[in-house]
């Protein structure tokens, strides 16, 4: 690890620790390693749009909206290759959480979530998307003798 040193003004620090209070970080540097991550990988989903991306899709919705559940479980299905898996919490009689986990090109998880958080009935809703790469590797166990191949998602940054 390289150590940086940067000059801020007494006002921008002064903000900047009281975020980092607030936020309950334990240091400085932990706190920039986050604000450059977010930065570089909104960065990259602006500049490289068609690259892959993992993404937590997050919302809430009233149940009893007409046919509302069901059009969300049919778009899921309907997106079965983005879709790696949903959590679903009933939060009290007419309010459902629901949390999608999903991976594949931006632009398309993009055009998904936009369209699930926009159906009526659905509240509350979020995107984070995380630009990443689709590494392949070779992996042998040691209980096991044979070698197989699968992917890894890593994030880019």
């Amino acid at each position: 690890m390289e150590r940086v040193t940067i000059s801020l003004d007494d006002d921008l620090l002064d903000a900047f620790d009281a975020f980092i209070k607030r936020k309950r970080y334990e240091n400085r540097s932990e706190a920039i390693r986050d604000l450059l991550r977010e930065r570089l990988e909104r960065d990259r989903l602006e500049e490289d749009k068609a690259g892959q991306a993992v993404a937590c899709a997050s919302y809430v919705y009233n149940p009893h909206q007409r046919q509302l559940a069901s059009r969300l479980t049919h778009a899921q299905h309907e997106h079965h290759d983005l879709v790696v898996t949903t959590l679903h919490v009933h939060l009290d009689h007419e309010n459902c959480l629901e949390v999608v986990i999903l991976k594949g090109r931006a632009p398309e998880i993009s055009r998904f979530a936009e369209k699930t958080l926009a159906e009526t009935g659905v509240r509350h809703g979020n995107l984070h998307l995380v630009p990443a790469e689709i590494v392949s590797s070779k992996h042998r166990h040691t209980r096991e003798d044979d070698e197989h191949r699968h992917a890894h998602i890593r994030p880019r940054t």
